[in-house]
């Protein structure tokens, strides 16, 4: 914004000393004192409607509500996030999106989370609720609108969680649609019936890289097909499988284990072929293999 406050039509050298001054001297310079002034006015306001504060202007109170505004190419250095502590509690419990994106709770009885103030479509309202079981008779019912990763939940039936052991859980639940539906993830076991959960698969097209953001790539080839597998994170596993009959899927995995140096293939060429790889010391190594071949 370009400041309209103009420091240079004040005649500074007037009214000249020991002389008669014409009185329109003196009326230029108020009045460009008083435009001046206004403009001033009204950029000092402007400001304190839209600028970010680090702590309330006299006879304010502190309010950086950026009401939906984009946040682009930020660093964040010590932030933090915002937690409730609801304390004991039992039956229907509030949980408030707009006052904080971590919750904290201990049962008294069993309780029915209910989902309030999601952020709106297209945009990621994701929270954490840290419950506190402090016997195994009491359950938490979940919204019904609960409805993606459900299958991976141990204890969850029916959007009822029951507990086999006393103590803290943590769940993390998000939505995308405006709370149309919400995902949910255990992240104090992250396990269904003692079954370890593998996360989010997808189907690979044609010339299109393997995602390392899930632990499942899938092939359905339509044709003769090529995809790619770059390097991964320490600890990473990769999950590579064939879903159909016909045609075949050569995948070209960077940081090859089984190579001396640089990239190798695995190829799938029938139903059920499969491999599962482990990304350890900055290489892709083959930890299981159900008819792939590696060259």
């Amino acid at each position: 914004m370009a400041s309209k406050i103009n420091a240079t039509n004040i005649n500074g050298d007037y009214p000249v000393a020991g002389q008669d001054n014409n009185s329109q001297g003196f009326r230029d310079n108020f009045t460009n004192i008083r435009n001046n002034f206004s403009s001033a006015a009204l950029e000092i306001s402007d400001l304190q409607d839209k600028v970010v504060l680090k702590s309330a202007l006299n006879d304010e109170v502190l309010d950086n509500n950026f009401d939906g505004t984009v946040i682009r190419n930020a660093r964040f250095i010590g932030s933090r996030e915002t937690v409730i502590p609801i304390g004991s509690t039992s039956g229907t419990v509030s949980i408030n999106y707009a006052s904080a994106s971590f919750f904290t709770l201990s049962t008294s009885d069993d309780i029915t989370l209910e989902f309030n103030n999601p952020t709106p479509t297209d945009t990621l309202t994701k929270f954490r609720i840290r419950i506190d079981v402090t016997d195994t008779a009491h359950t938490v019912t979940i919204p019904s609108f609960v409805t993606i990763g459900v299958d991976s939940i141990r204890g969850l039936e029916s959007s009822v969680l029951t507990f086999d052991e006393t103590g803290v859980y943590e769940f993390e639940f998000s939505t995308t649609n405006e709370g149309g539906n919400y995902s949910i993830r255990d992240l104090s076991r992250n396990t269904s019936d003692n079954m370890v959960y593998w996360g989010d698969s997808e189907f690979v097209e044609d010339q299109t890289a393997a995602s390392l953001d899930t632990a499942v790539s899938l092939f359905n080839t339509q044709a003769a097909e090529d995809s790619t597998l770059v390097a991964g994170e320490e600890g990473q596993i990769k999950v590579l499988a064939k879903t159909n009959v016909d045609n075949s899927m050569t995948v070209t995995v960077s940081q090859a284990g089984w190579k001396d140096t640089g990239s190798g293939t695995v190829s799938f060429d029938a139903i059920g072929q499969a491999c599962t790889l482990l990304f350890i010391n900055a290489r892709w190594y083959c930890i299981g293999n159900n008819g792939a071949t590696f060259t």
